[in-house]
């Protein structure tokens, strides 16, 4: 560039040449960990679910898969565009240990328990799944 050097030099000093090291090898989305607490656990599945293995004959327990999950209780209050679909879809990763769960057992599946959720899913009945 020969022509507006000066004002380049002037009020955009450091825009020629090189900077900072280069990645070969860039993996995206490394810290990329979705999470949601135990007390809004049982949003990923609707009510009739939880009502229908409320006192089931067998002792059978729902299983919320986390990873694949979309909540229903966030889905029809804010979906308004097509981008808020895709971030709702996207599903939780860890599961944490905030609040509650109803003395109910559940089959929990998600990548990462937090060791305080682990223990109460396991109080209530329920059992913890690591899914790939």
């Amino acid at each position: 560039m020969h022509h507006h050097r000066i004002n380049f030099d002037k009020y955009h000093p450091g825009y020629f040449g090189k900077l900072g090291m280069r990645n070969y090898h860039v993996r995206k989305n490394q810290k990329f960990c979705p999470s949601i607490n135990l007390d809004r656990l049982w949003t990923l599945v609707t009510e009739q679910t939880r009502l229908k293995y409320k006192d089931h004959p067998e002792g059978k327990a729902p299983v919320i898969d986390c990873v694949r999950a979309v909540s229903f209780a966030l889905f029809f209050s804010l979906v308004t565009s097509f981008s808020n679909y895709l971030q709702l879809c996207t599903g939780y990763y860890k599961v944490l240990g905030k609040g509650r769960l109803p003395k109910q057992p559940v089959i929990v599946k998600a990548k990462f328990f937090s060791k305080n959720a682990e223990e109460k899913i396991k109080s209530v009945g329920g059992c913890c799944v690591l899914s790939a």
